[in-house]
Order: structure tokens, then sequence, then C-alpha cells
């Protein structure tokens, strides 16, 4: 039987009133079993509640209450998933999962293909390992929107692409996703030589033709790392190759903001970055549809860094103060141009751009940088650079952890320097002009919760 372990209890929430403490684990809501977060929110809608709850000691206790219909239980659980994360059974001629350094940490080597994490937390899924139960569930809790990696609509390439013959149900499936009245942001990973030039245009055709269960349609390039040995050979981008692509998409976005206002198609930063293009305005991203895909995530960064810059006066400092940054290679011009019109009486700024050896020269972007790496760059750094910020999107999600395992703990004393992070524009810049008076910028750990809509009702299992 499946459950859901409390990780951390909400303070003045009904889960504390009940005294539930991390390690319990939710076995039944009004008999009903947990798949995940989503059953457990839908089944506490209800008023009435019989929760059986598993004690660490393996007791078994049942709580009756009355609650309001959209009252949460306000715990936080181990994992969004209680029955297991569904695991992906593609062989991708792409996968960068493959291309993992050998002997990391274990969950980088986990392959997530779960519709619920799509739903819950925007994972891409190839929808490849979906069954009628699951499309069911889906039209039943109205679960919107998922976040479907397409690659291409020709369903023979697509089905060599991903390594299966069920890859190439994609369009019967996406007409299952339609009557149910379900939305869905797509991606392509595009690969030289593969799912380009003409297929490249078909697919974007072809999505925009669902509109509007299809919200928006994101390119991005194919990343390569030094570990490829036995996978398929691919080459990545270069500069022309870039700005052909960036060219490309930009026709089909005319047309659609022509037709409906929205350019629909976006494409990654990493594009414009490689040809040497300027970023487009931030009107172009309407709102920003994929940010945590990487699209439009530098000008999102811009645009943040100069709402602060508007908004927070900079007084300078008593004693000098020298600060170093840390980022990809792919992002450094974008961070040098704001520094570069940065005036702080007694701050000096540098930009420190670390090449990945851990991954390869061509993975550039700040999210893949080891800690090992950038302590690498730094011993080199000049000695009176004394504080340093590195990118907390380096760090495991929810932890102070990099790739290769190093705590930010250990950064710092092998470092021998204060370390501070920053992820946004704005962050950034309240740090840089207010370092005495910034917050730590600590991360907390995973945790999962979903809070349900009111105005969901029980269904009936499916």
């Amino acid at each position: 039987m499946s459950y859901g372990t409390v990780l951390r209890v909400a303070e003045g929430s009904l889960a504390e009133e009940l005294g539930l403490v991390p390690g319990d684990k939710i076995v039944l809501v009004n008999d009903q079993p947990l798949r995940d977060i989503i059953d457990l929110s839908f089944a506490m809608a209800e008023e009435e509640i019989d929760l059986l709850v598993e004690h660490a000691d393996g007791e078994q206790e049942m709580f009756s209450f009355d609650k309001d219909v959209d009252e949460e239980l306000g715990a936080e659980f181990t994992s969004a998933v209680f029955d297991g994360i569904r695991s992906c059974a593609n062989h991708c001629l792409f996968c960068f999962v493959d291309q993992v350094a050998p002997d990391m940490r274990e969950s980088l080597y986990v392959k997530d293909d779960d519709y619920r994490l799509s739903f819950l937390y925007g994972n891409f899924i190839t929808m490849t390992n979906m069954g009628e139960r699951d499309f069911q569930r889906i039209a039943a809790y109205h679960l919107s929107p998922l976040f479907v990696s397409v690659h291409t609509t020709d369903m023979e390439l697509r089905a060599k692409m991903l390594g299966t013959p069920r890859a190439a149900e994609l369009m019967k499936q996406f007409d299952r996703l339609d009557e149910a009245g379900t939305e869905y942001h797509a991606q392509i990973v595009l690969c030289p030589g593969l799912n380009d030039g003409s297929n490249l245009d078909k697919t974007i055709e072809d999505m925009m033709k669902r509109r509007p269960n299809a919200l928006s349609l994101a390119i991005v390039p194919v990343g390569l790392t030094q570990f490829r040995e036995g996978c398929y050979p691919l080459t990545p981008f270069d500069k022309e190759g870039a700005a052909q692509v960036v060219e490309q998409v930009g026709k089909w976005q005319k047309k659609s903001r022509a037709k409906s206002g929205e350019n629909f198609v976006y494409l990654a930063d990493e594009f414009y970055l490689m040809a040497g293009l300027p970023l487009p305005e931030e009107e172009a991203y309407d709102g920003f549809p994929q940010l945590d895909n990487g699209i439009g995530l530098a000008r999102s960064f811009i645009s943040d860094w100069r709402e602060a810059q508007a908004e927070i006066e900079t007084a300078g400092y008593d004693e000098p103060l020298s600060v170093e940054i840390v980022c990809g290679v792919s992002i450094a011009p974008v961070f040098q141009k704001l520094i570069d019109e940065l005036s702080v009486k007694n701050l000096t700024v540098r930009l420190r751009p670390v090449e990945n050896r851990w991954f390869g020269p061509s993975v550039t972007v700040s999210g893949l940088l080891t800690g090992a790496d950038i302590l690498s760059s730094l011993s080199e750094a000049e000695p009176d650079a004394a504080v340093v910020v590195v990118p907390r999107c380096a760090l495991r999600s929810g932890e102070n952890v990099f790739l290769d395992d190093m705590t930010l703990t250990t950064f710092a004393e092998k470092a021998g320097r204060e370390v501070r992070t920053a992820l946004s524009g704005g962050e950034l810049f309240r740090l840089l002009t207010h370092w005495n008076d910034a917050p730590k910028g600590e991360t907390e750990e995973r945790a999962y919760m979903w809070q349900s809509n009111a105005a969901y009702t029980r269904l009936e299992e499916i």
C-alpha cells in the first residue's frame, strides 16, 4: 500500500492540531488509498474526514474530524507521489541523463516520465508510458496544463528519436487531451540533422493548429556532454546554425503574432547567445509561459535587475567591498553589461565565467556548474576578491548541494571566503548594493505540497 510520509507540519495548521509530526505516514483518507498528493488533496476536500495515520513506531491511529471544505491538511511530504515515480522507458537519441558522468549521485541517473509531476511541477513528459486509466484520470481530475516533450510531429521520426514505437501515438494522445479540455505546453529538443530544417517547420505548424489547447511551444538546443560513449552521433549548434534557427523561428513568430497577438513559439536563450544576437524584448515572451525551461530566463533576469535598480537606493559602502560573481560562460555577456553600468561607492565587482570541465566545454549554462569547477576557477582569482556570489540554480533544488555533491558549506570552507547565492536579477542587485543587509539566500529541504482548488469536489475512484 502506498502512503505519504510527512516531512514538515505547518504552524497553526490542521495537521498540527491533530498532532501529526515528521515521519508520520498518511495511509488512507475516508478508506481511500492514496497514490499521490493529488489523491490526498481531492480526498481532503470532504467535510467529514477519517484519516488513517501510521506513526514511526508502526502503530496506526484513526483521526475522525469535521473540517471546512476548503481547509487544507497543512502537511508537506517527502515525495509528491506515494506509489513511486514513473520512470522513463524510452531510449532517446539525445537523452542528457545518458551523458552524465559516472559515479555521481544516484538521483542524477533517474529518468522520470510521470504525468503527475508534469501537472504539479512542470516536468516534461513524453506520454509513452500512459494508458487509458491515466487519460481518464487526467480528464476526471481536470489535470491541466501538462508539459509535453514533442520534438517532432513526424511520427516515424519521433519513434526513432525516442527509441520506442509508442512515441508514434503522440497525435492520438493529443486528441485525447483536446477532447478532455486539457491544455498543454510543448517543447522540442532540437538536434541538428534530425528534427531541424523543414521538419521543424512542419512541427511548429502542426502544434499551432492545436491551439487553443496547445498554449506554447519551446525550442531548446540539444545538450551534449563529453560523456557520450555509445550514444547516437550528434553535433551541437554553432554560431551559424543558431542564427539560422533564430531566423527560421522568427518567421513563425511573426505569423503567429499577426494572427493571435502572441508568438506561441519561443526559443531558448542559448540560440540568441550562441548566435551573438540581441535577446528579444520582454513583450516578445508573452508573460514567459516556459521560464522554468530556460525560455526568456536572461531577459527576465535583466528586467528584474532593472526593476530593482529603479526601486532601491544605492548609498554605497563606508569600507571597500570586492565581490566576485560566478556564472556560466553563455550568460556572461549579459551579466557583464549590467555590471559595467553599476556604480556604487567602494564596490568592486568582477565577473568570473566558469568553463564546465565536468560535463565538457559545450555545456555553458550556470545551472550545470559543479562545486569543483567553480573552486578550480576561483583559485585563479585575485586576492582582493573577498566575497563570492554563486548562482543558486547550480544547487540541487531545495538544498545547498552542488551537482557533484559538494555542500555549500564545504565549498565556502575550501574557497576561504564568504559565499552567498543569488537567483534572480533583483536578488543579485540587492545583494551587490546592500551586502550587509541582504538575506543569506539559504535554501530549504525539498518538500511537496499541493493546495487543492476549493471548487473541486470528490470524484469517483478511477
